[in-house]
């Protein structure tokens, strides 16, 4: 393996990785990036299953972490377990802290400040993995959202370079893949749910138009903001 100093600039990265097919971009980033610099984190939610896969076939060493909100579907859960055991995944939860994350139950912060509550039962109990890392390897596609559809391969964000290696492939070659690999689906795609998140802020619907229904908010908060590509100077 040979390291590459996580100081190269994204426009850099982007001019190596960008021509590559998703599997080349695994192959190459394994290669210039050393593992202990590497952070991987999923929600196992119903587009999960085709970057876990490659993980497990490309990066079998590395610790996938899974924030759990305690606001999880059931079925969740159960998925989770289930992809752990079948692509021999080495799986760790994150829990937010007990007394905050009893405070949003109590007041029902989801209801009435989404956003402060995914902060606190998302955002904040990965800050401190987060330090720890250089690179992070999102799963992130363009097509699922107007703010996706600007990233590119890698993005500079909050100090952390983030890997997307699945950012320009479209909902077919998806389904393509997860369909030719047999790759299991989450359970609630087949009672209507396109994009699965906590069980209160997430309802039927296709692709993510289920997630927080009937406000603006779009993103849990960590993947905020405009993609650093498309920012300009003040």
């Amino acid at each position: 393996m040979t390291a590459i100093s996580t100081e190269a600039s994204a426009e850099q990265l982007n001019k190596l990785f960008t021509p590559l097919t998703f599997e080349e971009r695994m192959r190459l980033f394994n290669r210039l990036f050393k593992d202990e610099e590497v952070l991987y984190t999923s929600s196992f939610g119903t587009r999960s299953v085709m970057l876990l896969h490659l993980i497990s076939r490309y990066r079998p060493q590395q610790k996938v972490y899974f924030i759990n909100t305690t606001y999880h579907f059931q079925e969740t859960l159960e998925y989770r377990d289930q992809l752990a055991k079948e692509f021999g995944l080495d799986v760790a939860d994150l829990l937010p802290d007990a007394v905050q994350n009893m405070i949003t139950r109590e007041e029902k912060w989801w209801q009435s400040n989404p956003d402060v509550c995914c902060t606190v039962n998302k955002v904040l109990p990965l800050e401190p993995i987060k330090a720890r890392h250089k690179v992070w390897i999102t799963g992130l596609m363009s097509y699922q959202t107007n703010y996706r559809a600007g990233l590119s391969v890698f993005e500079m964000q909050d100090g952390i370079l983030k890997f997307n290696p699945l950012i320009d492939i479209d909902e077919g070659e998806w389904f393509y893949y997860t369909s030719w690999h047999q790759l299991p689906r989450h359970p609630l795609e087949a009672q209507g749910y396109g994009s699965v998140g906590c069980e209160h802020c997430t309802a039927k619907g296709a692709g993510r138009a289920g997630r927080w229904k009937g406000r603006a908010k779009t993103e849990c908060g960590l993947h905020p903001g405009q993609p650093a590509s498309q920012q300009q100077e003040a």
